[in-house]
């Protein structure tokens, strides 16, 4: 079975981005052939500076690296490296209908952020970002994509593109599955509980990045929003604060949501939240320092995504002929 998924270099990582996606990969590499890719082409659909993504695409990579991923046992690349992605891309783009991209929510949120924020133009790039989206998948005849909840719509969405091409040019793509963690497919905001966390939010204490010091934890945490009452319960509804940090400490302790309100019984929200920053520093701080170490050898990372991006190609150019032949492409 394959497995195919991606982060963008934003060159910061947050809980929520390593409990919903890269945790679950390092479980994954241990079964299944995987292809884990750095996604610039997606990170470019907003304003950027160059010289800021060249760095954070290292960054990605050692964050990656430090986390567990294995190029042993995955093929990690860069995904401009292998010129098949934008290629295929275009050759869907043109079997995929206008109105699905058009009513995609994350192109509305980001649209509207745009006109919000008057930061550049509503690029073309942001309507057909889920048509690339598809081709990363499909380029490698994916079994199993491991995305968050809000992913989704867009593998679904690759799922209609490729039994389209099916139909239209003969059997091709495998129709791939999504896997969605069933507890921490979507980490809340410290700071707004019923809003996902994320690296764009205009308030710094909303999110836990991989790499904030022991310091920034304990603050953060601190300054979470609770909720009325005192029982620590999961109750998502009624209790979105508290069932957020639940969430995160279980993840992190390795322990069901059960056992860790049992923890907690008859602790107060103070001595949760202690206890929360504690096991998040504990996790945290030897992967700070595996960082630390693979920032020093770029020579080993620049081999990592050369051999990644070869292995890469390999499949990418396979797939390129066979759906390039059958759309009467190749002489």
């Amino acid at each position: 079975m394959r497995v195919f998924s991606a982060v963008q270099p934003t060159g910061k990582i947050h809980i929520g981005n390593y409990l919903s996606a890269i945790k679950n990969w390092l479980r994954l590499q241990k079964e299944f052939e995987c292809f884990f890719s750095i996604a610039d082409l997606h990170a470019i659909t907003v304003p950027y500076e160059a010289e800021t993504l060249k760095k954070a695409v290292l960054k990605t990579l050692v964050v990656y690296l430090a986390c567990g991923l294995n190029p042993e046992k995955s093929v990690i690349f860069l995904q401009s490296q292998v010129k098949e992605h934008t290629e295929l891309s275009w050759l869907l783009s043109t079997i995929t209908p206008l109105g699905e991209l058009q009513r995609m929510t994350q192109f509305k949120d980001k649209a509207r952020k745009v006109k919000r924020e008057k930061r550049g133009v509503i690029n073309a790039g942001l309507l057909n970002y889920p048509v690339l989206m598809a081709a990363d998948i499909l380029l490698y005849k994916t079994d199993l994509v491991p995305v968050g909840k809000d992913q989704q719509q867009h593998v679904e969405l690759t799922r209609l593109i490729a039994r389209k091409f099916n139909k239209l040019f003969g059997e091709t793509f495998k129709i791939p599955k999504t896997k969605v963690p069933k507890i921490g497919a979507k980490i809340m905001s410290l700071t707004e509980p019923t809003k996902k966390m994320s690296k764009s939010d205009s308030n710094p204490n909303s999110c836990i990045y991989l790499l904030d010091s022991a310091e920034e934890i304990q603050r953060k945490i601190k300054k979470a929003v609770t909720d009325t009452g005192k029982k620590i319960r999961y109750d998502p509804k009624s209790k979105p604060g508290i069932s957020n940090l639940l969430t995160i400490y279980s993840l992190f302790e390795n322990i069901p949501i059960k056992e860790a309100e049992r923890r907690f019984q008859n602790k107060n929200y103070q001595t949760f939240k202690k206890e929360v920053a504690k096991a998040l520093i504990k996790h945290l701080t030897p992967l700070q320092g595996r960082v630390k170490e693979l920032k020093k050898r770029e020579g080993y990372l620049k081999e990592v995504l050369e051999e990644g991006r070869k292995k890469a190609q390999k499949v990418a150019a396979s797939t390129m002929e066979e759906v390039k032949r059958k759309m009467g492409l190749v002489p």
